[in-house]
């Protein structure tokens, strides 16, 4: 069971206001244990990179997405040294929020305006001037668009021991007949469970894993080559056909528009 809120972290619950912003730079890598608050919480980074594990997934937080974590939910946050996040917290009875957890892509509207939250009082006035720009930061979030950048992690026994086995060594290129027969099952009943179970292929699957740990290598401006190499893709140009079915664009333009 998750604790409310981990002995010397800040408290979102504190305080009354609808909506409330925290900054953290973060000098050494830091991990949040599992925790939980009534408010619900958009991680946002603005340098480096979040990883965070909700319910059954890890999820990779890039600096132009954000998560988003529902009220109550219990979660952990890995951040990597050298980053600067900013932590929204908000008042779950806002109508138009997420019911569930999603990675959000950011507007550079929302993303000043949670800048901007994180460096006021947090004792505002909701009234006043402070109030007017949460309400509109409000506005902003519930409208922002969704991104599938997490890697699910099934409570199946056996899946989930093959989850960590890939998280291991994302690199794996093992062929799932292989990891059948590790498990001690058929190629067909694995490819049947992780479809009943995650609702994708194993093929989607090991995918989402590539996508989360692709995000947190180019956040941490590893290059295209390095990372082409340690996920075992064959070449550089088969790593940027796999990035471009994912994302829609090659890498340097993806995030051309980040840096």
């Amino acid at each position: 069971m998750a604790n409310s809120i981990p002995s010397g972290f800040f408290n979102p619950d504190a305080y009354q206001q609808t909506v409330v912003a925290l900054r953290l730079t973060e000098a050494e890598q830091n991990e949040v244990p599992f925790h939980q608050h009534r408010k619900g919480q958009l991680v946002m980074p603005l340098s480096g990179f979040v990883k965070s594990r909700i319910e059954d997934a890890i999820w990779m937080v890039p600096r132009h997405c954000a998560v988003w974590i529902p009220s109550k939910m219990p979660h952990s946050n890995y951040v990597a040294s050298r980053s600067d996040i900013c932590m929204l917290f908000v008042d779950p009875d806002i109508e138009g929020l997420p019911e569930k957890t999603c990675t959000l892509s950011v507007s550079p509207l929302l993303r000043e305006l949670v800048v901007k939250l994180a460096s006021e009082d947090k004792d505002y006035d909701q009234q006043g001037r402070v109030g007017r720009l949460a309400e509109v930061l409000i506005d902003e979030l519930v409208s922002m668009p969704t991104e599938r950048f997490e890697f699910p992690i099934p409570s199946e026994p056996r899946l989930n021991k093959l989850a960590y086995w890939m998280l291991e060594k994302p690199n794996n290129q093992t062929s799932i007949k292989l990891w059948a027969q590790r498990l001690a099952m058929s190629d067909r009943t694995l490819s049947r469970l992780v479809k009943q179970e995650l609702g994708m292929t194993f093929g989607q699957w090991r995918a989402q894993l590539h996508v989360v740990v692709v995000l947190q290598k180019l956040s941490q401006k590893e290059t295209v080559q390095r990372i082409s190499e340690d996920l075992g893709y064959e070449s550089v140009s088969a790593f940027i056909t796999f990035f471009k079915k994912m994302f829609g664009k090659p890498p340097a333009q993806y995030m051309k528009g980040f840096q």
